[in-house]
């Protein structure tokens, strides 16, 4: 390998550590600014891991295990979050009839006012982000895809170990 071509993989390797890095931390920072706005509004008893989760399901049926499989949860402790959510009032969960060790969860009132008060945040962002063009929705459909495709791939990659 040249001089030219070691540059240009360190180049795309610098690029590609970054990408991971920036992913990581719009997570943190969205989750930041939902913890902003539940306590800005007197939401004391739910953090902002739990509301992304609630908008997430929205008026979904599920079991807990379908929480992961279908991405709407990214952290290590889906029960312990259900059980919180649902000693606070934000999700019923009923034994299936069919298998009663299958408990199925959606949301409840109270949840489901959070699930709208996220998805009006998230309105209110696209809306913001649109007027002051700082992304077209050309570009974010791109990113999308792109992401999309990054998620594609890396889920071939756990295919293969």
């Amino acid at each position: 390998m040249d001089l030219q071509e070691t540059e240009n993989s360190n180049t795309h390797r610098t690029d590609f550590i970054e990408c991971l890095r920036l992913i990581e931390r719009l997570h943190r920072r969205i989750l930041d600014i939902l913890k902003f706005r539940l306590e800005a509004l007197g939401y004391a008893d739910i953090n902002s891991v739990q509301a992304l989760l609630l908008h997430n399901i929205g008026d979904r049926e599920m079991n807990a295990g379908e929480l992961r499989t279908r991405g709407y949860y990214l952290g290590s402790n889906v029960s312990y979050n259900l059980k919180k959510m649902v000693g606070n009032g934000y999700i019923k969960q009923e034994r299936s009839e069919h298998d009663l060790r299958s408990v199925r969860i959606k949301l409840s009132q109270k949840g489901l006012a959070i699930h709208h008060l996220i998805a009006e945040l998230f309105d209110q962002q696209l809306e913001q982000i649109n007027a002051e063009q700082r992304i077209t929705m050309e570009e974010l459909s791109n990113i999308r895809s792109q992401l999309r495709q990054l998620e594609s791939f890396w889920d071939q990659q756990i295919g293969c170990y």
